[in-house]
């Protein structure tokens, strides 16, 4: 029975992966931003046959909060089979452009804070030796574009700092996995205009649950986005600069 803990546990990504963890059995601790969605969260991973459940409320953005809460979590819950962390923004990208404070916001909570609370899991879970970390990044910070590039250059931060932390986990048989997933239709993205690459939720949230199960080191979510990735990494800089992405 897998003991599961989510951070940012009511965004779309996270409350999908968790329902299918729910139909294992699992048991889950949730931290979200507010109790009311968490507790409706819960009532439904119980429905869907969660064996255990607590939760608390966080703003994720309080690092200083963050050494407490983690240590509180492992304290009550432990051992701890996965952890997830799901937490974040798109923020707006030209008003980020004209205001700087608006970027280091969006650097703070999609970068930042995850790098924050990931230290800190990290700790616990190499003394506890085993259990993998997840993390949901995105193919934003393959590459820098204009279209999203203060939100990629903080996902691009968070993937090499996860790359990181799995080299220096990897002996203590901790496994960090990084989520890439591509368009996908949530609440975060109800303003833009979706086409045939926008994928579900549920849709990443398998593929998570299968490379949990696989011990990945890395995934794009759907597949088809490590090959779209794959080609604009690799557009020669003069192209590139001529480029709509």
């Amino acid at each position: 029975m897998k003991r599961v803990l989510i951070i940012g546990a009511t965004s779309a990504i996270a409350s999908a992966t968790a329902r299918l963890w729910a139909l294992q059995g699992a048991s889950f601790f949730l931290v979200g931003r507010t109790d009311s969605s968490l507790e409706k969260l819960k009532s439904e991973l119980q429905t869907l046959g969660a064996a255990e459940i607590q939760k608390t409320e966080l703003d994720l953005t309080e690092l200083d909060q963050h050494e407490a809460l983690i240590t509180k979590i492992f304290e009550i819950f432990s051992p701890l089979d996965v952890v997830l962390i799901a937490h974040g923004t798109l923020g707006d990208q030209q008003a980020s452009e004209k205001d700087f404070s608006l970027a280091l916001s969006q650097l703070n909570i999609n970068a930042t804070s995850v790098m924050s609370l990931a230290t800190y899991i990290a700790q616990h879970l190499s003394k506890q030796g085993y259990g993998t970390l997840a993390a949901i990044s995105s193919v934003a910070g393959d590459r820098g574009r204009k279209s999203n590039y203060v939100y990629g250059t903080a996902k691009g931060a968070l993937n090499i700092f996860l790359e990181g932390l799995r080299h220096r986990l990897h002996s203590s048989n901790v496994r960090v996995l990084t989520i890439k997933p591509g368009l996908v239709d949530t609440p975060m993205t109800a303003h833009l205009q979706k086409g045939t690459l926008w994928a579900a939720p549920n849709t990443v949230a398998k593929d998570i649950v299968k490379a949990v199960e696989r011990g990945k080191d890395e995934i794009y979510s759907p597949w088809f986005w490590k090959l779209i990735m794959l080609v604009i990494k690799h557009l020669p800089q003069f192209v590139y600069k001529r480029t709509n992405l």
